[in-house]
């Protein structure tokens, strides 16, 4: 009987610890406190590539290709000869050509002597007139007969010269199908070579219907014109997902949406100097949007279940709250957020896999060393 009260008081004891190991074992979890802040969200779309300029250099004459001056991939400027056709039957047809003027000219000369013998025989009413006549139209027939020579002749020096092709701008040369002594043609399916002006590159880009109204309002201006003055500059994302490292500008939108795709294209060009990107290439655009005073969370304080996103609330008393978010954007790695959470409110850091929905946990605020590196600037 003397051993009930120390039973008594052991299981007293018992009792008024559990609530102590239970506080003991509460998880611990990083959080952070979000605050308002600018950001800039940004959005990527396909683009494709162009030089400003892409030449087919094409021949305008027939003939056996003589000599090929350039290689494939070699840098040219305007006016440097690339190709030539071997000329010789071109500089006869000159030869003839001008032969053919020559006769047309003596053929003029004599037409006119005739007219000048003739004209005081008319006046002296030793002849009639009617001979005159029949050499005044000879002679208007040689002239024809010359100006039809003369511009035969440069007919056959114009082709003459078309037997050496240049190159209409600066640029690079594209691959070489003809070799020297290959049969060209105006008409060959194929050109002699492309010749692009990469100092400069275009990409093109669409929008949809939806896109392109909201891309209107957000930025200022009466008219499209204004509002692309007032566009920030834009990124190229190469295939690599690597940044271009010279930022480019918006300069054209087209002037109808495509029936077909619903989509309208717009032109971004980027300055391409020492010529690292060429036509033919992809990439992405990435538009940028500036947004003042916006809510952001970082993306890995979030947690993606059937297409939505949620985090974690940490109420005043440590519960836990799963929450879902509106992303508006992103802004590098933090989501620009527009509902479900407000400025002030805490919520969870990582870690979110491992906690459950109305379990409590002992928050623990990330370190300042740690704050800097997330600082929703």
């Amino acid at each position: 009987m003397k051993s009930l009260p120390l039973i008594a008081l052991l299981f007293i004891i018992s009792c008024t610890s559990k609530p102590t190991a239970e506080v003991a074992t509460l998880p611990t979890a990083q959080t952070i406190t979000i605050q308002n802040s600018d950001a800039t969200t940004d959005q990527d779309y396909t683009a494709t590539l162009e030089g400003k300029t892409n030449v087919e250099i094409r021949p305008q004459v027939s003939g056996i290709l003589d000599k090929v001056y350039v290689d494939e991939g070699a840098y040219v400027k305007a006016g440097q000869p690339l190709f030539k056709i071997n000329d010789r039957p071109f500089r006869e047809a000159v030869t003839n050509a001008d032969a053919n003027l020559n006769a047309a000219e003596a053929t003029i000369q004599n037409a006119q002597i005739e007219i000048d013998r003739l004209t005081p025989l008319v006046a002296n009413k030793v002849i009639s007139d009617v001979q005159l006549r029949a050499a005044q139209s000879s002679y208007a027939v040689a002239k024809a007969n010359a100006a039809r020579a003369r511009a035969m002749l440069a007919d056959a020096r114009i082709s003459l010269g078309y037997t050496t092709i240049t190159a209409p701008v600066n640029g690079y040369i594209g691959r070489l199908p003809k070799k020297q002594g290959s049969l060209v043609a105006a008409t060959d399916p194929d050109p002699l070579t492309l010749l692009s002006d990469v100092h400069e590159i275009f990409a093109y880009f669409s929008l949809s219907e939806n896109d392109f109204i909201k891309f209107k309002n957000d930025y200022e201006g009466n008219t499209l014109e204004e509002k692309l003055k007032n566009l920030p500059a834009v990124s190229l994302v190469l295939a690599d997902n690597s940044v271009y490292q010279e930022e480019g500008k918006i300069d054209m939108v087209d002037g109808q949406f495509d029936k077909q795709t619903g989509a309208i294209t717009l032109r971004a060009v980027f300055p391409n100097q020492n010529g690292l990107i060429r036509s033919g290439n992809t990439g992405k655009i990435r538009l940028y949007q500036n947004h003042s005073n916006s809510l952001l969370i970082p993306q890995a304080s979030t947690l993606e279940v059937q297409d939505k996103v949620f985090v974690f609330k940490v109420s005043k008393d440590n519960k836990l709250t799963k929450q879902a978010i509106q992303i508006l954007g992103k802004s590098g790695d933090y989501y620009l957020v527009s509902d479900g959470v407000q400025s002030g409110d805490m919520i969870v850091y990582n870690g979110l896999d491992k906690l459950q929905d109305g379990s409590t946990i002992k928050p623990e605020p990330v370190k300042a060393a740690t704050a800097e590196k997330l600082s929703l600037k």
